[in-house]
């Protein structure tokens, strides 16, 4: 997005809103759920080097607002 500093995309569980939304039953189907959260560069080479864990206890940290792209950077 114009004006973004996040350039990267983190693949993960919805951890932030509980395992209640990270998996549907429906009918005989087993859904589970992913989301795109937008991460700066730094993000993700914090990500690469101390892991997952590490990225999102930054993110719950600061509280990071997941859809706002203009924010700084955690890392």
């Amino acid at each position: 997005m114009p004006g973004s500093r996040c350039d990267h995309l983190l693949v993960s569980l919805p951890y932030a809103f509980g395992p209640a939304f990270e998996v549907a039953h429906v009918g005989d189907r087993h859904v589970d759920f992913l989301w795109l959260i937008p991460i700066t560069e730094a993000e993700r080479r914090l990500k690469m080097s101390e892991g997952l864990e590490a990225l999102e206890w930054r993110f719950d940290e600061v509280g990071l607002r997941y859809w706002q792209t203009d924010r700084s950077s955690v890392a």
